[in-house]
């Protein structure tokens, strides 16, 4: 890694020291890593201005330990800027991947799903579908996605007539015709998150589906995006 450059992105950083910061990096070729930036605190350095969030860069790493040290940094594009809720909801996909994504865990699938989101938020993007393609995509790479087309339990495809109970760790289960009083999730809504598509009702399956499925990666840990979000917002 010592003469290796990195794709890389800045997820969070703190104060180490009286004048460093311990950066934590999510990579291409390294996946989630942290390092720290020596010296850089309270200096007026290009290197500084470099660490912050949402800025593409590429950089070079050294040490063998698991915390590395900072040798060299560039940017590789302008800094993305994100005005109001793009801003959190861009906190929101850096704090999901500091939270769940394994340190030296490289992912092509979620780098990609990342550099996406947040192109797709500096554009003014759906937020709702950008969210949603984001933690699908991390959830696909911890094998925690389920199979929007199947009913695990008879082993038979989703119907868009029916609906279905999901089964954490297991997927999707019809619910029987005699049983039509419990709430389920409507065959139509999964099969078309399976096709990708995002309609007013899938929207609304998806955003429930991923607050379950990541709350067991998430933990207990309150997410700072989510109460810094809630504080910004004028309650109605």
């Amino acid at each position: 890694m010592n003469n290796e450059w990195l794709t890389a992105y800045v997820l969070h950083r703190r104060p180490y020291r009286e004048t460093s910061y311990i950066v934590d990096f999510f990579t291409l070729e390294e996946g989630r890593v942290s390092a720290v930036a020596k010296g850089v605190k309270n200096s007026k350095s290009d290197k500084k201005s470099l660490l912050q969030p949402f800025q593409a860069l590429r950089l070079q790493l050294s040490g063998k330990s698991e915390l590395k040290n900072l040798r060299h940094v560039e940017s590789t594009a302008p800094s993305i800027i994100l005005p109001g809720t793009t801003l959190f909801c861009a906190m929101y996909i850096n704090e999901l991947c500091n939270r769940i994504m394994p340190n030296g865990l490289a992912s092509d699938l979620v780098f990609e799903a990342y550099q996406d989101a947040l192109a797709s938020l500096s554009e003014q993007g759906d937020i709702e579908i950008t969210l949603r393609q984001f933690e699908f995509s991390i959830l696909d790479e911890m094998g925690l996605l389920p199979d929007f087309t199947l009913d695990v339990e008879y082993e038979l495809p989703v119907e868009a007539s029916r609906q279905y109970n999901f089964q954490a760790e297991a997927g999707f289960v019809v619910i029987p015709e005699d049983a039509l009083h419990l709430k389920g999730f409507p065959g139509e809504a999964l099969l078309d998150l399976a096709q990708g598509e995002f309609t007013p009702l899938s929207k609304r399956v998806a955003k429930v589906l991923c607050r379950e499925l990541l709350r067991p990666l998430i933990g207990d840990k309150p997410l700072k995006s989510r109460e810094l979000f809630s504080r910004m917002t004028p309650k109605r």
